[in-house]
This record gives C-alpha cells, sequence and structure tokens, in this order.
C-alpha cells in the first residue's frame, strides 16, 4: 500500500484494508488515507487537544466486572431511542464536512447506515443536501429514520426553512446544538496548515452566524460571538414551531440537564462537542453518571465523546446512555473504504459491545448497569 494518503477526490479502497483487527484500529490506520493536514483537523478539537484526549482516556478509569453461569442464548442489543427502534445503542454522529475525507461524503455514510440499520445523525454542516441523504433511508420497520442536528441560523426563517425541509425529507427528530458558539481552533490543525477546500461547502448553512462588530472596549467573546449564542427563548421557539421531536446536544451541566429536561426536551445528548470548543472542558464522561442522576431514568440520554470501542459503548451505557454517537472513528473508516468501511466499523463495534455483555451477563441492553463496572484505583491512561 502507498505511504502518500490519497487527496479527498480519489476514491478510496473498495476492500477493507489489512490490519483492521479492531473497532479503534482504523483510528491507528488513519494516517494511511488521510492527507497529514486534513487529519490534524478531524483528530484535533481546542488548543493543545487535552480535552479531545481526555473524552478517549477517560474510558481507562472503568473496567467491567464479568459473570458466570448467566444464561446468555436469548441475548440481543435492540434498543428503543425515543420513537425508534434501534438494532443497537449506536448512532452515527453528526460529523460535519465528510468530503474532506471522501468524494461522496455523507452519501456513502448513509449507505452504510442502510446496511446495517443503524441510526443516523445528519449535520447541518454536511456538505450533502439532507433531501439526498434521505433518499438512501427509505421508511423501514428494520431501519430507524435519520435524524437532523440543527444549528440556529442567524435569521429564524432560515433556522424554519431547515426545519421543514428535514420534516419534509422524512427526518425523526431535531437535534438542536447548544455549545458551539465558541470554538477555538486546535493549535495542531494550525501548525499543519489546515484550510477548508473549496469543495467542502456546507449544504445547509453556517454553524453560527458571523459575530457582529464590537464597539472598542467591548468583548469579542461577550459582545461579541455569545451575542448570538441560543438562548432559551430559541429552544421555546424551536418546540413549538416543529412537530418532530426536539433533542438538544452539548449538555455536561447536570442542572442544565435537569432544567432541559423539564423544559420538555426530547432527549439529550452529553457532549463537549469533540473537545472543539475550549481547551479544558471535562471529558463527556466524567459528567455522564451525575446527569444521569439529575434528569432520572426516563429521560432519553445519547452520549458522545470518545468512543472507540464496543468496550467504550459498554462503559458508557453502564453509566447512564441510552446509546452513544460514533464521530471520528466514523471519518476514519469512511475514509479508508467508503460506505464498506463505515458498515465493517458498525459490525466490529456492535461485536465487541456484545463480547462485553456476554462477559458480564447481560443478556439485554437493559441489564447494563454501573453495577458492572469497576473504578480502577490506579488509573493510567492505556494506549
Amino acid at each position: 500500500m502507498s505511504t502518500t494518503p490519497p487527496s479527498a477526490t480519489e476514491s478510496p479502497s473498495d476492500r477493507i484494508p489489512p490490519g483492521i483487527l479492531a473497532a479503534r484500529d482504523y483510528e491507528r490506520l488513519a494516517g494511511q488515507f488521510i492527507p497529514a493536514d486534513r487529519l490534524a483537523y478531524i483528530a484535533g478539537g481546542s488548543g493543545e487537544d487535552w480535552t479531545a484526549q481526555a473524552n478517549v482516556t477517560a474510558f481507562a478509569r472503568w473496567s467491567s466486572v464479568p459473570r458466570v453461569l448467566r444464561d446468555l442464548r436469548a441475548g440481543h442489543t435492540r434498543v428503543r431511542i425515543g420513537a425508534e427502534d434501534w438494532a443497537q445503542p449506536i448512532c452515527l454522529a453528526p460529523v460535519a464536512f465528510q468530503k474532506l475525507v471522501h468524494p461522496r461524503g455523507e452519501l456513502e455514510t448513509a449507505r452504510a447506515a442502510a446496511a446495517t440499520h443503524t441510526a443516523l445523525l445528519l449535520s447541518t454542516l454536511a456538505t450533502t443536501p439532507l433531501e439526498d441523504v434521505a433518499r438512501l433511508l427509505p421508511a423501514h420497520d428494520a431501519l430507524p429514520r435519520p435524524w437532523f442536528q440543527l444549528y440556529l441560523q442567524p435569521r429564524r426563517e432560515d433556522t424554519l426553512a431547515l426545519v421543514r425541509r428535514a420534516e419534509a425529507a422524512g427526518y425523526g427528530a431535531i437535534v438542536l446544538t447548544l455549545d458551539a458558539s465558541i470554538q477555538l481552533a486546535s493549535h495542531r490543525a494550525l501548525r499543519a496548515g489546515f484550510r477548508m477546500p473549496a469543495d467542502c461547502v456546507p449544504a445547509h448553512g453556517a454553524s453560527t452566524a458571523m459575530a457582529p462588530a464590537v464597539p472598542e472596549g467591548a468583548s469579542r467573546i461577550f459582545q461579541g460571538a455569545m451575542a448570538l449564542a441560543p438562548r432559551a427563548e430559541d429552544l421555546a421557539w424551536l418546540r413549538t414551531a416543529t412537530p418532530l421531536p426536539v433533542w438538544v446536544k452539548g449538555v455536561l451541566d447536570p442542572a442544565d440537564a435537569r432544567a432541559l429536561a423539564d423544559a420538555g426536551c426530547a432527549g439529550l445528548v452529553v457532549s463537549n462537542h469533540g473537545g472543539r470548543t475550549v481547551d479544558g472542558v471535562a471529558p463527556s464522561l466524567s459528567l455522564l453518571p451525575a446527569v444521569r442522576e439529575a434528569v432520572g431514568p426516563h429521560v432519553p440520554l445519547l452520549f458522545d465523546g470518545g468512543i472507540r470501542s464496543g468496550a467504550d459503548v459498554f462503559k458508557a451505557l453502564a453509566l447512564g446512555a441510552n446509546a452513544v454517537l460514533v464521530g471520528r472513528l466514523q471519518l476514519y473508516a469512511l475514509a479508508a473504504a467508503g460506505a464498506l468501511g463505515v458498515a465493517h466499523l458498525l459490525r466490529l463495534l456492535g461485536e465487541e459491545l456484545q463480547a462485553c455483555m456476554a462477559v458480564a451477563g447481560c443478556a439485554r441492553i437493559a441489564d447494563i448497569g454501573p453495577d458492572r463496572l469497576l473504578a480502577v484505583p490506579d488509573f493510567h491512561a492505556i494506549p
């Protein structure tokens, strides 16, 4: 295999690369398929990437507790999330700009979702129109409807137009991102000289509006970027503007989680935006148990941040999530082998999860609880 990564305008291999033995291998081999500057942007977070790395290493603080003599012959990974039945508690996260790694971008990811009956969450910053993605995910009893991740647009009429398009195309929910108003660049990506290529244009709008000019002496943060941040009245308006269930993404504080649940949100996504806001934010996994305790057992929680294996999925479920989102791994697999790579990744994650469940004596997702984990007393990051 050539040691020079292909450009994103070239088609990746139509076969699974040699050396993929586990889901996390797609990350290990990503440099073979993604140009260095693009990989720096994808893998990076904010600043020196401490939070992005902490998201991953937080899982090593926990080990699973085995059980024996359990009858698991009727075991399965099916789970109900909102109004959807999922074959396994794994969803493809709303990863932006997928044409960075594959010329057909989100269309290949949607093909993989359809082939594996996997839930897909499409980004506002997708490089493929939401209607084109939906056509690859037709209504089917075994196939969850796609969901649409929403960034509020500068004008409410533009936001509403996006929501109406998602409704008309058959999307099953709107997931409003709340935590992206501040996004400081990764120093790694800056040092690599990354620039967004001309063919990676958002199909639906911007992540945030252009910050207004501020008078001399005013703050570019408080009176600039944060002047356009989502507020409670925006969420209340959105919930009345659409019949679709409205989830919110970017929740870490237990008090925020409780308030959002009380406000009638359909569910929450526990996430720190992949470590891309401000470096030093707590890893998502460290706050997941407190969020679950704050909202109680009946509020649906999705988890986002650092998933690299089926064992990670198991741990997130045990600590309070109903299902997880898979982000960066999705792009690594897409770069390596297109739809085939993403489908293979999803199968690996599912089988790794099933193996963890079997050893822990869990026949169903509902059997996975905090009693199936043990905190590692002498924590160290496992490579």
